[in-house]
């Protein structure tokens, strides 16, 4: 999940060859057109074959079951989100969308950019026939522009916060000990099971740090305020990077090198008691096979101790302005996605992909328990836990604010003067952002 850099503009007026390979029964010989001109058929880019590819296959059986017998949805796969981003970026540049598919798979913290730098590609949904009172409102408000709703929410990104429920017991604790507690109580707790079994209480990527963005949100606070930076004076912030930091000179806190070492050794390589992100992790937890029926997943500390809920990542579908067939593409988005917990079963069961729908997590199959979390019902815990999540000023700076930010935490661990690092990741912002 992890955001790829958008490429240069340079790439303009060249197609992007990998939106030609098309999944959903037809090769790339076969269908060299971007939409079909077949009224029952729909083109779709989207790129995860293990995660969201799968449940748009889900939502494309579900429609074409229970509402038009002949609809097929033709799946574009792409190697990354960065295709897309980059198939957007060429079509805009050229003066051209006819490259571009009937709809796209699209991540949430990059919408508004792409909006505010292309708002000719996109078609809104508003009118579409879905209660969008029942989605998390904090991940619709990454796709809807002045007032209008121009994406339909496919997975949920709200935060888990799981823990090694059997280290906590060797060390005196439980999972209800880590709910609603401090961050200095959740510290000291750190401390204990630090010393004890020599694992971290939690793990994150140093480079591209989300801890300060996800502990912000759990306030209802954001890194910026009336579009603008809002680091330096923002108390309840420099209070975060203090939190961080001290987790990190106390040993409760590993901070990785990169993404992979964040991956593939604190959490994989077993040197964590604790992960905190949202809950596409899962997977890359699940991987350590070991650890099943280990874990339990809670809220999020906060600096009150009050529960804290929070959001990173995930994805929603966007209609082109090359599509042709807007109405269809309303219809299934707003039959599947926008309303059926059969197409939300199956994307589930088959991906592993997490409603933010909140009747979805109604149903029996997110209230199974599951093994690898000590038969805990998380998926309905994670829908309940995502409409609880704080709607939050978000920019379309919100990477590089965070790259800026994590810069200054190494700095302060390291002996830097917290003002002085606040302050010059505010101004490297601003001169990003041309203030």
């Amino acid at each position: 999940m992890k955001k790829k850099k958008l490429m240069a503009l340079f790439l303009a007026g060249t197609m992007v060859l990998s939106l030609a390979a098309c999944g959903g029964g037809k090769s790339s010989e076969e269908s060299s057109e971007a939409t079909s001109s077949d009224e029952n058929t729909l083109t779709v880019a989207a790129w995860d074959p293990s995660f969201n590819i799968p449940a748009l296959q889900a939502a494309a059986e579900d429609y074409k079951a229970n509402v038009n017998p002949d609809f097929v949805l033709e799946i574009k796969e792409q190697s990354g989100s960065a295709d897309i981003e980059t198939a957007i970026t060429t079509a805009a540049s050229a003066g051209n969308y006819e490259t571009l598919p009937d709809m796209v798979l699209f991540q949430d913290h990059w919408f508004a950019n792409y909006y505010t730098n292309y708002p000719d590609a996109w078609q809104d949904i508003n009118d579409a026939d879905v209660k969008w009172d029942d989605f998390s409102q904090e991940k619709l408000g990454y796709s809807t522009i002045d007032g209008k709703h121009f994406g339909m929410p496919v997975d949920n990104g709200a935060v888990i916060t799981a823990y090694r429920v059997d280290l906590l017991e060797e060390c005196g604790y439980t999972i209800d000990d880590m709910t609603g507690i401090t961050w200095d109580e959740f510290i000291e707790i750190g401390k204990v099971v630090k010393e004890k079994t020599g694992k971290y209480l939690m793990c994150m990527d140093g480079d591209g740090n989300d801890l300060v963005y996800l502990m912000l949100q759990a306030e209802g606070v954001s890194q910026f305020k009336d579009g603008k930076p809002y680091i330096v004076g923002n108390d309840t912030l420099k209070e975060v990077v203090q939190t961080i930091v001290k987790m990190a000179q106390e040993g409760v806190l590993l901070l990785s090198n990169s993404w992979s070492d964040y991956t593939d050794q604190a959490i994989q390589g077993d040197q964590v008691a604790g992960v905190m992100n949202g809950n596409w992790i899962i997977p890359t937890m699940e991987k350590v096979e070991a650890n099943s029926g280990k874990w339990e997943i809670t809220t999020m500390p906060t600096l009150t101790g009050a529960e804290g809920y929070a959001s990173n990542g995930g994805a929603s579908l966007y209609i082109t302005a090359n599509c042709k067939k807007t109405e269809l593409a309303k219809d299934f988005l707003a039959y599947t996605f926008g309303g059926s917990t059969a197409t939300y079963d199956k994307a589930l069961t088959d991906g592993g992909v997490i409603s933010c729908y909140a009747p979805a997590g109604e149903s029996d199959v997110y209230n199974q328990g599951v093994a690898f979390f000590n038969d805990q019902p998380i998926y309905a815990k994670i829908v309940e836990m995502g409409t609880h999540v704080q709607t939050i000023e978000q920019s379309d700076y919100h990477y590089t604010c965070r790259t800026q930010i994590a810069a200054a935490i190494i700095n302060i661990i390291n002996g830097g003067n917290i003002d002085d690092e606040l302050q010059l990741a505010e101004d490297q912002l601003n001169h990003e952002m041309g203030n």
